[in-house]
């Protein structure tokens, strides 16, 4: 520790304490800057390393389609019968692999028209306490998920309740409803497993984000921070 900094500030003068004010904001400006050039040295490498392994993961994600795509071909041809569905599984007794895409639901813009129509009946129905539990729980099959669109799934329920009533509008509300639907392809996915000592299956992570840290890695300042 410095003479200096055992000396109260009253007791400098005033160009002293402009010295010591002025030595503070360049330590700090020192600082700053040393920040930045080891941010701008560290990024770079760490985005290399990341594209490095994303091109690799691109490149046996379409190896692994290609083996499949192989097997399918084999398949429909040995068994004579061509799967038309959105995934498929392969596994042996100590290995799983299912390969497919995923679809969300999306609808065209003349769904509210479907909508309105159905939301017009339900409410006619409404006539004492027991039709109204039955009104709330076909509303609930028109209810829109987190991201505002309805779920195919529930709408396939209404369909099957138009046709019990027999009602013109209401069928013509859920058809038209089913009409506008558009479903979405998301992505192409990779799932697999393999069977441990204890025959557990362990699914296999492959995203950056479900890929575990290396047993040992200590990495815990961000949750430190949460329980603060």
């Amino acid at each position: 520790m410095s003479a200096e900094t055992l000396i109260a500030p009253s007791q400098l003068s005033e160009q002293q304490l402009e010295d010591l004010l002025r030595q503070k904001r360049q330590a700090t400006a020192q600082d700053r800057k040393a920040y930045k050039e080891l941010v701008n040295t560290t990024v770079p490498g760490a985005v290399a390393k990341l594209i490095y392994v994303s091109t690799d993961l691109s490149a046996i994600k379409a190896e692994t389609f290609a083996y499949f795509k192989d097997l399918l071909e084999m398949k429909a041809t040995v068994y004579g019968v061509v799967d038309k569905q959105q995934s498929h599984t392969f596994s042996t007794d100590k290995y799983g692999i299912t390969i497919g895409y995923r679809v969300n639901d999306g609808w065209d813009d003349t769904v509210s028209a479907g909508v309105q129509k159905v939301n017009t009946y339900i409410e006619s129905l409404a006539k004492d306490p027991n039709s109204s539990k039955l009104v709330h729980s076909l509303f609930r099959l028109l209810k829109k998920d987190q991201k505002g669109n309805l779920r195919a799934s529930r709408v396939l329920e209404l369909k099957q309740m138009s046709e019990e009533y027999n009602d013109v509008n209401f069928t013509d509300g859920v058809n038209t409803i089913l009409q506008a639907y558009k479903p979405v392809r998301t992505c192409w996915f990779i799932d697999a497993f393999y069977m441990n000592e204890a025959q557990q299956k362990i699914a296999i992570p492959l995203s950056m984000s479900a890929v575990d840290f290396p047993e040992g890695f200590e990495f815990d300042f961000l949750s430190a921070e949460e329980e603060a």
